[in-house]
């Protein structure tokens, strides 16, 4: 029987509608949530993902900040943007979108983004927050994943889950989520000797390494959960993801398509992010 598909555009726009509800409220007292997007140089996909997250806020009501600077703009120069953006009590939320030109350290930038504002959760301090199980910003495609593997009404206490995958910002977050949710869990990566030993024992996969059919039909048990992360290209030019979805759908019990799964999720998890991080400095 083929899987369920898991309808990541259906899920965003219900949580899109929760944020407009909440950012209402916010507005009605006078405190319009407020995110501010920083985007340095010209590249071309980081220019659709910063117009798509502008959208979003607009249709939600609230507040988007586009700064918008050459990629010549020195490191110092943007540091001292993101000082001016912290300090602005209009903004909740500093977003800077990836990646960043050769000569300006990301990992510098992002610990210069203030705690209480980084709805990205991708600073040093939310990680610790998140390892160590404190309430902070999760990163936004983990989260939005989780959110997926909730509608599938699955209790994830005891359930085997695989990672596929090890990164900062998608791999290890997410590892971490499924483990506060009482999951056991494993990570794969490029050194795995034999991932599909792994992925046939679990109930629940993420592939999240951004390389085509990392996970295949016969490396998934009957009835999984199968969460697809990646985001690339076919021969025809068309987009796909890490999982051989054909074949994979033949056997899991549950499946997120590419696109229309992972990718709108994380976008109306940066929504709530902003919203959450406008609610605290509200409170």
């Amino acid at each position: 029987m083929p899987a369920q598909i898991i309808d990541g555009n259906a899920l965003a726009a219900k949580i899109r509608a929760e944020v407009a509800q909440r950012a209402a409220t916010l507005n009605a007292r006078g405190r319009q949530p407020g995110l501010a997007v920083v985007l340095v140089g010209d590249d071309p996909a980081s220019q659709v993902y910063v117009k798509h997250k502008i959208k979003d806020c607009e249709e939600a009501g609230l507040r988007s900040v586009l700064a918008k600077y050459d990629a010549t703009l020195s490191e110092a120069e943007l540091l001292a943007r993101i000082d001016a953006l912290n300090a602005d009590p209009t903004i909740h939320g500093i977003l800077v979108q990836m990646p960043l030109p050769k000569h300006i350290d990301p990992h510098k930038v992002i610990a210069r983004i203030a705690t209480s504002k980084d709805v990205d959760g991708y600073s040093v301090l939310s990680a610790g927050e998140l390892m160590t199980g404190l309430p902070g910003f999760r990163p936004c495609t983990p989260y939005g994943c989780m959110k997926l593997i909730e509608t599938t009404g699955v209790d994830l206490r005891g359930k085997r889950a695989v990672v596929i995958g090890r990164s900062n910002t998608v791999g290890k977050p997410m590892a971490l989520l499924l483990l506060q949710a009482n999951a056991t869990v494993t990570i794969c990566h490029s050194a795995t000797s034999d991932i599909g030993h792994h992925t046939r024992q679990a109930d629940v996969v993420v592939a999240a390494v951004g390389r085509r059919n990392v996970l295949t039909a016969d490396m998934v048990k009957e009835g999984a959960i199968v969460i697809d992360v990646g985001m690339n290209r076919n021969e025809q030019g068309k987009l796909c993801g890490d999982v051989d979805y054909t074949g994979v759908a033949q056997r899991a019990g549950h499946i997120t398509p590419v696109p229309g799964g992972v990718g709108p999720m994380t976008r109306a998890m940066l929504l709530v992010n902003t919203i959450e991080a406008t609610e605290r400095m509200s409170s």
